[in-house]
């Protein structure tokens, strides 16, 4: 019998696809729904769950249901963005969690393309006194509601914030900047004062301190941000202890 996928790029793509269906929230997936998240048959999403788990891409729990594997994390963790990023990066969010005792965290620009680029959380120190956040290493947040998405936005030059600001601005909370030029002038003052920041904007009661971290070869913009309770948001004592701590992290990459 003929199988339904023929071309070698249609097997990667529906491959991706069916990776790309996990959520941190899942424990084991079935083909089933697999299928369903995904828009493939049924056939084709056991087909694809059963030889990923042959090549340890995936692990097939005792009921039946899959999983992550491992070898997609070995991969991953060959990527640049762990590799040379993340490593050189981590001693320096220590030291600056030691000084603050707040969450400390690193994203990328997801793409380059203003139409669907996000802040993709790469790295991330966080304490017993520090404030709950929604990032994950791994997960994704809108740009113009996060500290550090506010700090990527300001590195681009005005005709891709144009582009941005098409796709509309998503409210997450009461707080979220909604009116595109309301949030251009959150951009310029982010570009002023060499900080962004983000107020109750992603998470009530949050307050976000974020800077970008200078450009480096060979890897995608980044910024590093705190993340702190209203109450403790000090910008004038956090502020500088971010910019320096991006310094450090930039001449690090650059040094290795």
């Amino acid at each position: 019998m003929k199988s339904e996928i023929t071309p070698a790029e249609g097997v990667l793509s529906r491959a991706a696809r069916l990776l790309r269906a996990f959520t941190a929230d899942d424990d084991g997936v079935t083909a089933a729904t697999l299928a369903v998240r995904t828009g493939l048959s049924r056939s084709t999403a056991h087909r694809l769950a059963v030889e990923l788990t042959s090549l340890g891409m995936l692990d097939r729990r005792a009921d039946g249901s899959y999983a992550v594997g491992t070898g997609i994390w070995e991969i991953g963790e060959l990527a640049a963005v762990s590799a040379r990023l993340r490593e050189r990066a981590l001693p320096h969010m220590l030291r600056l969690y030691e000084a603050t005792g707040e969450n400390v965290h690193v994203a990328v620009l997801s793409s380059e393309n203003p139409a669907d680029a996000e802040a993709l959380y790469v790295a991330r120190v966080t304490g017993p006194h520090s404030i709950p956040t929604l990032s994950r290493v791994g997960g994704r947040h809108p740009l113009h509601t996060t500290g550090v998405g506010k700090a990527l936005i300001a590195q681009q030059d005005d005709e891709w914030i144009d582009l941005f600001l098409l796709r509309g601005l998503q409210r997450e909370t009461v707080h979220s900047i909604t009116d595109a030029a309301r949030f251009r002038q959150d951009v310029v003052r982010a570009r002023e004062r060499g900080f962004a920041t983000t107020r109750q904007e992603m998470t009530l009661g949050n307050v976000s301190i974020a800077v970008a971290i200078p450009p480096l070869p060979g890897l995608p913009l980044a910024a590093l941000g705190i993340v702190t309770h209203m109450a403790r948001a000090d910008e004038a004592r956090l502020a500088p202890l971010v910019v320096a701590a991006a310094g450090d992290i930039a001449r690090a990459v650059e040094h290795h």
